[in-house]
């Protein structure tokens, strides 16, 4: 079965980063929280047609028992899930004897601080340089296939002009079209799914502290290389800058791990950076040279992967993000030059090159509310956009499962597209005069001698030139009509194709229909006499094209920035940002935008930036999971190893004072114990695979020569507990876990707030968070999914909060 089918029970065990089994129902409930209290929201009535009672924030864990009672045939909202098989990353350090030690040794020489500095710099220039390359490969690879495809057509057209067969080129360009896009698809869909989409998605979660399967392996690289190029070569609706972000951050997480698994190499080096903790900051810095290397604009990448991605950031951190976006930036400059034969003229930023807007200014103060009104209709169709694919995608996951499906499906939208394209040329020939003899992608399909079509340039063209020519070819050089046809068909295009099992960006597909319709306000501004001298449609196609991308991706500063410097223009930075401004505050209202519809389907439990409206009224003691599972300080291996077996969380409280068989009731609440630290699963298989038993003989001399590094030595794929062999005998020993447990592990009293909890967790990067009573005894465990799995709805003026579904 696809891992995005649900598969739902009623009353199912649900694990996940805890140290908990918790027991969950599926039976949606809605609270409306009103003052000190929370209620059941009014369309919520029993089913013996009883109102719901009113309950407390005390009560409400209480209430959450009886309600899981309750045996309902409903009927799930696919976005209104979560998943179990998500695990949280370990970004807090353990911060034990071990490494204490370690750290105090290390301060101690400085030259070894001073070292592990210079080679995280070493690292992100690394980054940098493989990124630019990998974006050059992608470059040169699209414009050597769309010019043999171009190449072949054109010639195809010429001779058919004459001999009135112009099937011939028609089937020419199909059968280019939907050979790439079957390589592309064959690919993704057999070989590495993951790497299917922009990656944006993924890359998010990943930096949001969510473990995504295989998103940052070299598989998913080369697939996705090699996917986008058949992609875009092949005439589908999409770009190749979002792919390019995603590929990055591969790259980042391959380089600072100084090895692949996927290929079973260890080149032995950056060894003591294989934590989540240095790998996520390290896969922020491709992520930003991805979009460096995307738009040439390194600013604008050091923003995106703060504003999209990173959710812990720190001024050291920012300078080198910004060092490795402009060393991306630099080597695709460099080898840019070499492939368009002109070595070392460094004037080829970006995969995407916006043209020069030095004449192109607004004279008239009324031209800004005329930006307004284009951010607004910007956002009523990025959301209509959102709304669509949301619906679209769905319907695949219910119905197109199967592999040949996508496949299948991939293939009828690739020979759509190409349809659609040969219909627009041949109904809409827009023949304009060749006025420059050196253009290579001017064909003339059914115009006269000495003509080209314009409507077929649109096609044959790579989008980015494409983009780059709705920006500033001459007036005149598009009817609307045929910008019309264009806008509204490349939208459904892009919609239909954005999700499919094929690589595909957003920004291009977004930036042409922008740059289609805002030329067409243009156009028409235009019209009445004497216009034509101030409206420039150079500055309504960029204000469309930001508008669009703008209300489907609802991003701001970073895009505001990104199309400044792709432009190379600081005065259209305001009208830009108003457009993108105006477009996400519209949009905003009806949907979130595409990147987190798509991770909140997948049932991803991503963290947002602030807490939800109103939580205050939910404690710890309502949002936590109860019972917990405890070890204690000396504990018996035949204990750890059942726990380890039998239960699958990846962190356990350590205690004092607790008897399983004997658990102590506080305020109607079972206890476990005193609260001393938190252990790892990680740590307590490493502990069992080096024999760390109390009654070895040896066993202080070997503690106190533990490196942090032996902890780390199987990251990030430890070796499971079915592989660890343990003799009958060792099971009678014992285990002291206080050398290794984390002694500055964050808890939670029982009456925090559920806002209070959220922001300690979004800030610190945490897994897990411990709650306490007044006692400091164990009570009960926050992780990430007890957090994500509130949700707000807005409905009549009134804010309700409602629990998503946790499922397998």
């Amino acid at each position: 079965m696809d891992e995005r089918t649900p598969l739902i029970k009623n009353q199912e065990v649900s694990t996940g980063d805890n140290g908990v089994s918790n027991r969950r129902s599926h039976n949606d409930k809605t609270f409306r929280i009103t003052g000190n209290v929370v209620n059941l929201s009014p369309q919520d009535h029993n089913q013996d047609g009883t109102d719901n009672e009113i309950i407390t924030s005390d009560t409400f864990a209480n209430n959450r028992g009886d309600m899981e009672k309750a045996n309902q045939d409903i009927k799930i909202e696919q976005e209104h899930i979560l998943k179990v098989g998500y695990q949280s990353l370990d970004y807090e350090v353990s911060d034990n004897l071990v490494y204490q030690n370690e750290e105090r040794e290390k301060s101690s020489k400085r030259w070894k601080l001073y070292w592990r500095g210079v080679r995280r710099w070493i690292i992100c220039f690394l980054i940098g340089v493989f990124t630019g390359l990998t974006a050059g490969l992608i470059d040169f690879g699209v414009e050597q296939l769309s010019g043999l495809k171009f190449e072949s057509v054109s010639k195809m057209v010429d001779r058919c002009v004459i001999l009135n067969c112009m099937y011939t080129p028609q089937i020419v360009w199909f059968s280019f079209n939907m050979g790439l896009v079957l390589i592309g698809s064959l690919l993704t869909t057999y070989v590495e799914p993951v790497s299917a989409g922009s990656g944006i998605p993924q890359i998010k979660c990943y930096l949001n502290g969510v473990i995504v399967p295989h998103v940052v392996r070299l598989k998913t690289l080369i697939t996705k290389v090699i996917g986008v190029m058949c992609a875009v070569a092949g005439g589908l609706a999409v770009g190749k800058e979002g792919p390019m972000i995603h590929s990055g951050a591969v790259i980042a997480a391959g380089v600072s791990q100084g090895r692949t698994t996927s290929l079973g190499w260890d080149f032995k080096i950056f060894q003591e950076f294989r934590s989540d903790t240095e790998k996520r900051d390290f896969v922020s810095a491709g992520a930003a040279a991805g979009v460096s290397a995307a738009f040439g604009a390194p600013v604008g990448g050091v923003l995106f992967s703060l504003e999209e991605g990173a959710s812990f950031w720190n001024q050291s951190l920012v300078w080198r993000i910004f060092f490795a976006s402009m060393i991306s930036t630099m080597t695709l400059n460099i080898v840019q030059s070499y492939i368009k034969g002109h070595p070392w003229e460094l004037s080829y930023a970006g995969l995407i090159n916006f043209g020069t807007f030095d004449n192109v200014s607004y004279s008239h103060s009324f031209e800004l509310f005329i930006v307004v009104c284009m951010g607004a209709i910007g956002g009523l169709l990025g959301a209509l956009f959102n709304q669509l694919n949301l619906k679209l995608t769905m319907f695949r996951m219910r119905f197109v499962q199967k592999k040949w499906q996508k496949v299948l499906e991939t293939m009828m939208v690739a020979m759509y597209t190409a349809a659609f394209a040969y219909i627009l040329i041949f109904y809409r020939n827009d023949c304009k005069p060749i006025e420059d003899d050196t253009e290579s992608t001017l064909v003339q399909f059914f115009c006269k001698d000495g003509e080209y079509s314009s409507s077929a340039r649109l096609f044959f063209d790579t989008p980015e030139a494409t983009v780059k020519h709705l920006f500033h070819n001459e007036p005149g050089t598009y009817q609307i009509i045929t910008l019309s046809i264009f806008a509204s068909g490349y939208f459904l295009l892009a919609c239909w194709t954005y999700g499919l099992s094929i690589p595909s960006g957003l920004f291009i597909p977004s930036l042409l229909i922008g740059a289609a319709w805002g030329r067409i306000v243009g156009i028409l501004l235009s019209m009445p006499k004497g216009n034509e001298q101030w409206v420039s449609l150079s500055f309504y196609s960029l204000v469309g094209a930001s508008s669009m991308l703008g209300g489907i991706v609802r991003m701001t500063i970073s895009l505001t920035v990104i199309i400044m410097e792709a432009t190379s223009s600081v005065p259209l930075g305001l009208p830009v940002m108003v457009s993108l401004i105006v477009a996400k505050w519209v949009g905003d209202q009806f949907n979130e935008g595409i990147y987190d519809l798509h991770i909140h389907l997948q049932g991803v439990p991503i963290l947002g930036w602030e807490p939800l409206p109103m939580s205050t009224n939910l404690s710890a003691k309502a949002v936590m999971s109860h019972p917990v599972t405890v070890l204690r300080m000396n504990e018996p291996v035949e204990r750890i190893v059942k726990i380890l077996k039998e239960e699958s969380h990846n962190g356990f409280p350590v205690v004092e004072e607790y008897d399983p068989d004997h658990p102590i009731v506080v305020d109607g609440l079972d206890t476990f114990g005193t609260f001393k630290g938190l252990i790892l699963r990680s740590q307590l298989i490493m502990m069992l695979k080096k024999k760390l038993f109390v009654e070895n003989p040896d066993i202080n001399n070997i503690v106190n020569n533990l490196k942090m590094a032996e902890f780390n030595e199987s990251y990030p794929r430890y070796t499971p507990i079915q592989r660890i062999s343990i003799s009958p005998e060792e099971k009678s020993f014992h285990m002291n876990l206080a050398p290794f447990i984390n002694q500055s592990h964050y808890v939670v009293l029982e009456s925090s707030s559920y806002s209070s909890i959220f922001k300690k967790f979004r800030s610190l990067g945490l897994r897990h968070m411990v709650v306490i009573n007044f006692r400091n005894q164990v009570i009960g465990i926050v992780t990430r999914k007890d957090l994500a799995r509130y949700m707000t709805e807005c409905k009549n003026g009134e804010i309700t909060i409602q629990e998503k579904k946790i499922i397998h």
